[in-house]
């Protein structure tokens, strides 16, 4: 990562901060499968991490993962499905990584009923227990525009983020999307507009060519205003 993105993550995560300590689980979500939020989220815990929290990474995304191929991980690996569908203990889906205070929980095998298993009594408990242990829990969810499993895990999370492509989905969806958050009675805390080109755009130079927007207590209002522009 260069110096700009590497400033870039530094800007979302203190922004995050400043959204207040009771804000310490976050559920990432898109409304298409190609918007970036996998690689956003990951590099996100890995920014709260490089501060000094002690972060938990959870690959939610039950359906289509692509967190475990992306860390290069070659062994075979237990998941969040194997524990929700109760074949694994907690203590063995949790795996350190070669970042110091993170550590990472993958989605593991896809399973017939992952909206289920989701909205079981044991994801909930794990949640709270998490909360006593990590400063920062960051959760990849699958898109919401897709499947309604990103609005089941937000339920659980003190807070959500949408990530949009620019110039990828209507202005129509995208308030469709952010309705089904607010279903879920989980605050959004912000959009993070990306794809952007900053050539034609003027935003700079972003790894990925991220720019987050409307962060902060004024995210309800930033947020309608954002998709009204």
């Amino acid at each position: 990562m260069d110096r700009r993105s590497d400033e870039a993550y530094k800007t979302l995560r203190t922004n995050l901060q400043f959204c207040g300590k009771d804000v310490r689980s976050i559920a990432i979500t898109s409304c298409t499968p190609s918007e970036g939020k996998s690689e956003i989220s990951l590099h996100l815990a890995k920014s709260l991490s490089e501060s000094g929290k002690r972060v938990l990474f959870i690959d939610a995304d039950l359906r289509k993962s692509v967190i475990i191929s992306r860390c290069q991980v070659s062994q075979t690996v237990k998941g969040l499905s194997h524990y929700l569908s109760g074949q694994s203990s907690f203590a063995d889906i949790v795996y350190s990584t070669n970042v110091h205070n993170l550590h990472m929980i993958f989605a593991g095998p896809v399973p017939p009923n992952p909206t289920e298993l989701l909205g079981t009594n044991n994801f909930k408990l794990a949640m709270e227990k998490l909360k006593t242990v990590y400063d920062y829990i960051v959760i990849d969810t699958p898109p919401l525009g897709s499947v309604i499993d990103g609005a089941v895990i937000a339920n659980e999370c003190d807070g959500s983020i949408l990530v949009i492509g620019a110039n990828e989905i209507s202005r129509r969806f995208a308030k469709k999307v952010v309705d089904q958050l607010r279903l879920a009675n989980c605050p959004i805390l912000g959009v993070i507009l990306n794809k952007v080109d900053s050539k034609k755009s003027g935003y700079g130079r972003y790894y990925g060519k991220y720019y987050g927007k409307y962060y902060g207590k004024y995210y309800g209002d930033a947020t309608d205003k954002y998709l009204e522009e």
